[in-house]
């Protein structure tokens, strides 16, 4: 006598999931080329290393202050200046503090530089056509082409720009009711590190363009003339 098959039991959210599924209704995920996953990791943990040498330069001058000596205005990622602050501070305990960021510091310089030059090789190799793109744009640089390469993957997997610009975190949906305004929401739903990048690239690309800075002005005023109008009469 032949067993009887297994009836597998959906509860109630997996057999909504199942139908819309079905339906063509459920958006499913994205599925990231696997030949690209290590490499995007691997820059995704050089930000935030970045990120904590950046918290290691801030300690020095904040103990600068604290001490109340002279502040400085080093740039701790060349060697002359961390051994600038080798010898300022009196106090034996609060030198090796420094000290220790400072070789930390010093360490990061190393392997950071090692690591963006060999993501960079690689990237060349995954996709090249699209690296050599965003580098001749101005206000991209290499880690900047980088972020956006390998958190992008396929662009084509972005039907409008408008899907795009949503992803990367650059529009913000409004939360409405009878007409009615109740801010933002959804904030956080895309992709911090695009959000990140763009954010620099126009903060660069505004940097000594005067043609662009003027486009700015001119889309600015003409979009606070347009809130004016919309607001309603007292």
């Amino acid at each position: 006598m032949a067993a009887k098959p297994k009836m597998i039991a959906l509860t109630p959210i997996s057999y909504k999931i199942a139908h819309l599924i079905r339906g063509g209704n459920f958006p499913l995920a994205y599925v990231y080329p696997p030949e690209m996953r290590a490499a995007r990791d691997l820059l995704r943990r050089r930000t935030r290393i970045v990120r904590h040498g950046a918290d290691l330069k801030a300690h020095v001058k904040n103990t600068t202050s604290q001490y109340n000596l002279p502040p400085n205005n080093l740039d701790l990622k060349y060697p002359c200046a961390r051994e600038a602050m080798r010898n300022c501070f009196d106090d034996v305990f609060v030198q090796r503090n420094i000290d220790l960021d400072l070789n930390i510091i010093a360490f990061y310089r190393h392997e950071l530089s090692s690591i963006e030059c060999f993501i960079e090789k690689h990237a060349k190799h995954h996709n090249g056509r699209d690296y050599h793109i965003l580098t001749s744009f101005p206000g991209i640089g290499r880690i900047l082409a980088l972020t956006i390469l390998y958190e992008v993957g396929d662009i084509g997997r972005f039907s409008t720009v408008q899907d795009f610009a949503s992803y990367s975190r650059l529009i913000k949906c409004k939360a409405e009711s009878a007409g009615k305004s109740y801010g933002t929401q959804g904030n956080k739903i895309g992709n911090a590190h695009l959000k990140w990048a763009f954010g620099e690239i126009a903060v660069l690309y505004l940097r000594g363009n005067e043609k662009a800075k003027n486009y700015l002005f001119k889309t600015t005023k003409t979009h606070e003339q347009s809130q004016s109008t919309l607001r309603p009469s007292a």
